[in-house]
């Protein structure tokens, strides 16, 4: 069953050489979760962290921070999770979607922060939505509060947000529109069916 509106800032649009800081920093105004972006260098053409940033995170925010791994590696088979960059067909999920927690749906190309927000992957989320109703749906790239609605109203409940959160000068105020935005568009998705 899809958990509710959710918001998980995008840790790689943080201070990196202040990493911890700047997690807890996140989870203390009020994010729900971390998203951390891994890249191997292959899938996408940069690097960015792996398993043993992830570990010494852990270790600083203990086990109460969910972290949300989004895998952009070459091999995805050998890790785990299911996501559609922009040239993917949302069809592409349909045979693991009863089998999976969440689907991610880009919102840009993966493998590079900063990307202006692709409306017309938002087809590929209602899909979803309408397919699956239980299923957690998250969003990723260019998401802030000029393109939540169309991402809420298109279904996603899982929003990730990087630069509109992480440089804003009152990360709370963004969470908390994201979440009130995502929210308001379930509620009404309930009561019109």
């Amino acid at each position: 069953m899809a958990s509710g509106c959710r918001i998980g800032p995008s840790i790689l649009n943080s201070d990196l050489a202040a990493l911890g800081a700047e997690c807890r920093r996140m989870m203390d105004c009020g994010a729900d979760y971390l998203h951390l972006d891994v890249m191997d260098g292959h899938f996408v053409p940069n690097i960015t962290f792996g398993h043993p940033v992830v570990e010494s995170l852990r270790k600083q925010l203990g086990q109460q921070s969910f972290f949300d791994m989004h895998m952009m590696v070459a091999k995805p088979e050998q890790w785990v999770g299911l996501a559609i960059k922009p040239g993917t067909t949302v069809d592409f999920l349909a045979p693991w979607a009863n089998q999976i927690d969440m689907a991610l749906v880009m919102t840009v190309e993966p493998g590079f922060g900063g990307q202006k927000f692709m409306e017309d992957m938002m087809p590929k989320v209602h899909w979803l939505r309408t397919q699956f109703p239980s299923l957690d749906i998250e969003v990723d790239g260019g998401v802030g509060p000029d393109t939540i609605h169309k991402c809420a109203e298109a279904g996603a409940n899982m929003i990730v947000s990087g630069s509109a959160i992480m440089k804003s000068d009152d990360p709370r105020a963004v969470i908390n529109l994201l979440r009130n935005a995502c929210c308001e568009a379930a509620q009404k998705r309930s009561l019109d069916r």
